[in-house]
C-alpha cells in the first residue's frame, strides 16, 4: 500500500465499535514478537493533561539527546501526528510500510479496533526505530486500554474528571479506578490528585501494588509565577523558582510539574542537566491546546485561540484562562462538540462570557448538529448565537464581525480544532 491506501485502510477500522480489553492486543503483540518488551516506557492516563504532560516529557528528553517516541491521540489533522520521534511525525513511507505489514499480518484474524491497531503500529515503529524511551498516552481509561500492555519505568495519572461515563463510570471514584489500572507492581506513580475524591482510589491501588506514590501538592508542586514562568518544588533538592513555562493556562503548571517529577524519578536512567531541562521546557509545543494564531485578512489581523476543551474540566480551565491571560475587546466563540458530551454549567458560563457564538460541527459522524447545540443553549443567551453547517462557513461568519482587538476562540472538540487549524494555517501560508 502507498500512504493514501494505508490511511484509508486504517480509517475503515473506525467502523468497528469501541472495545475495551487487552486480550486482542496481547495476543497480536505476542505473535509480532512483543516489541513493547524492547522499550523503556512512560505510561500516562488521566482525563485532561495527558497530551501536555507527554509533550513536555518529549521536549525535555529529546533536548537532552535521547531518542524519544511519543504516542498520543487523537490527532488534529493527520493520523501521522499520533506517532512521533523527537517531535517529528512518522514519515508517509514508514507509515505505509508498517500498515502494509500489519494489514498482511491481520488478514484472516479477528479485526482489532482502530485504537488497537494504532497502538500496535506505535509499538512496532518505536522498537524498529530503537527509541531510547517511549511515552505512551492511554486512549480511554487505563485498566482496559490497549496501551496497558507495557510495564513502564514510571506511571503518570493526570487530572481526573467526568468523561466517557458510559464506559468508565458515573462517579470520579469509579473513573479513577479505571485510570489507576495502569499502576503496575513496584512501578512508581506520579499523580496530579487535584480531585479529592480520586486520591483514596489511587492510594489504595498503589498500596495493593506496592508502588511508591508521588502526589502533586504533597511530594512536589508546580505553580505559575508572577512572570508567567514555573516555580517548581521538587521531590528532593532546592526550589526551582524561575523555570520556563511555554504553554498557556494555570493548569499547565501542574502538567509541567508532573513531567518534572517523573524525570526526577528517571534520573538514574535518563540524567538531564539543569540547563538542558530549562531549554526543553522552553521548547514545549502542543498544537490545538490554548494555541494562539494570527491570520491577516485584507488589512486586518485576526487573533484566534484554539483549544481542545471538550469536557467540564477542560471548559473550566479554558474559561479561567480567558479571564486571566487573554485581554481583548470582545470574545467571539466558535463552538462544536461531540453528540455524546454532557457539558453542564461550565459550558453555560463560557457561553455567557462570549459576546457572540457560532455553533458548527466538525467533520465527524459523532458531531452534534449546530441546530441541536442551539436548542441546548439557554434561551437568555440565544440572541447572540447563530449556526453554520461547516467549519469553513463558521470561520467566514465569525471573521466578518471580528476586529483586530477581538479574540476568536475555537473550541469544543479536537476534531473541530484540527479542521479549523488546518484552514487557518492555509490562510497563513505564503
Amino acid at each position: 500500500m502507498n500512504y493514501q491506501q494505508a490511511a484509508a485502510w486504517l480509517d475503515r477500522l473506525q467502523l468497528f465499535a469501541i472495545k475495551l480489553g487487552l486480550e486482542t492486543t496481547k495476543t497480536l503483540l505476542t505473535e509480532l514478537g512483543n516489541p513493547q518488551d524492547q522499550l523503556k516506557c512512560i505510561h500516562i492516563a488521566g482525563t485532561n493533561g495527558k497530551g501536555s504532560t507527554g509533550a513536555t516529557l518529549n521536549s525535555i528528553l529529546s533536548t537532552a539527546g535521547y531518542r524519544t517516541g511519543f504516542y498520543s491521540s487523537p490527532h488534529l489533522s493527520c493520523v501521522r501526528e499520533r506517532f512521533r520521534i523527537d517531535g517529528d511525525s512518522i514519515s508517509e513511507a514508514d507509515f505505509a510500510a508498517l500498515s502494509t505489514r500489519l494489514a498482511t499480518f491481520l488478514d484472516g484474524r479477528p479485526h482489532p479496533t482502530y485504537f488497537e491497531c494504532t497502538t500496535l503500529l506505535a509499538l512496532l515503529w518505536f522498537a524498529e526505530q530503537r527509541a531510547d524511551v517511549a511515552i505512551l498516552e492511554t486512549g480511554m481509561g487505563g485498566r482496559l486500554d490497549a496501551t496497558n500492555v507495557v510495564t513502564p519505568l514510571v506511571s503518570i495519572v493526570t487530572d481526573i474528571s467526568r468523561d466517557h461515563e458510559q464506559y468508565l463510570g458515573t462517579t470520579l471514584a469509579a473513573i479513577a479506578g479505571e485510570k489507576a489500572g495502569i499502576v503496575k507492581p513496584g512501578v512508581p506513580v506520579v499523580c496530579a490528585g487535584r480531585a479529592a475524591e480520586t486520591v483514596p482510589v489511587i492510594e489504595e491501588r498503589c498500596r495493593s501494588q506496592h508502588s511508591p506514590l508521588f502526589l502533586h501538592g504533597r511530594d512536589f508542586e508546580g505553580k505559575r509565577n508572577d512572570e508567567g514562568g514555573l516555580t517548581y518544588r521538587p521531590i528532593s533538592g532546592p526550589l526551582r523558582p524561575d523555570l520556563p513555562l511555554a504553554l498557556h493556562g494555570e493548569h499547565q503548571a501542574v502538567n509541567a510539574s508532573l513531567a518534572l517529577a517523573t524525570l526526577e524519578l528517571l534520573e538514574p536512567v535518563f540524567p538531564i542537566p539543569p540547563k538542558t531541562l530549562a531549554a526543553g521546557l522552553k521548547r514545549v509545543r502542543w498544537p490545538g491546546r490554548m494555541e494562539l494564531l494570527t491570520v491577516r485578512r485584507s488589512d486586518t489581523a485576526l487573533h484566534f485561540l484554539l483549544d481542545g476543551a471538550h469536557n467540564e474540566a477542560g471548559i473550566l480551565a479554558l474559561t479561567e484562562s480567558l479571564h486571566q491571560e487573554f485581554p481583548r475587546r470582545r470574545l467571539l466563540l466558535l463552538w462544536g462538540n461531540m453528540a455524546d458530551k454532557t457539558l453542564g454549567t461550565a459550558f453555560t458560563a463560557l457561553l455567557a462570557l462570549a459576546d457572540a457564538v457560532v455553533f458548527t460541527r466538525a467533520e465527524s459522524q459523532r458531531s452534534a448538529a449546530p441546530a441541536v447545540l442551539l436548542e441546548q443553549c439557554p434561551s437568555s443567551l440565544r440572541a447572540k448565537t447563530c449556526c453554520a453547517e461547516t467549519v469553513e462557513q463558521a470561520l467566514e461568519t465569525i471573521g466578518r464581525c471580528a476586529g483586530p482587538d477581538d479574540l476568536i476562540c475555537v473550541a469544543g472538540s479536537l476534531y473541530l480544532v484540527g479542521r479549523g487549524r488546518q484552514l487557518l494555517l492555509e490562510e497563513c501560508a505564503p
